[in-house]
């Protein structure tokens, strides 16, 4: 079992940035696909981000491609996700998740991932 550790949540302005990060344990890491979700109270968990196991394939919504970047480092098993020109609505709990990287499923969706982080808040102030 996969264990993930997010940090780097926090209070920014809207207009600014604000980089996550996850740190994974338990599985070898360059065998998994990992992916970002967020949740705002009263919402469905909504698909930000995911990177292939190589890191060599990016997916984003349209709602953050241009504005958000993952990126992943296998050696040092962490993924990465940079925010920029956030807005007000990106306010959400973020979530890290991961999920073997033969699962060939909706990689947006959230029932496809096995593996999940505690999250952590992103608040983005008007």
């Amino acid at each position: 079992q996969v264990q993930l550790v997010e940090s780097g949540g926090g209070l920014v302005q809207a207009g600014g940035s604000l980089s996550l990060s996850c740190a994974a344990s338990g599985q070898t890491f360059s065998d998994l696909t990992m992916a970002w979700f967020r949740q705002s109270p009263g919402q469905e968990r909504e698909f930000v981000a995911a990177i292939s196991y190589s890191g060599s394939t990016t997916f984003y919504p349209n709602s953050v491609k241009g504005r958000f970047t993952i990126s992943r480092d296998n050696a040092e098993n962490t993924v990465h996700l940079q925010m920029t020109s956030l807005k007000p609505e990106d306010t959400a709990v973020y979530y890290c998740a991961a999920r073997a990287a033969h699962n060939s499923g909706d990689i947006a969706g959230p029932f496809r991932y096995a593996c999940w982080g505690q999250g952590t808040q992103v608040t983005v102030a008007s």
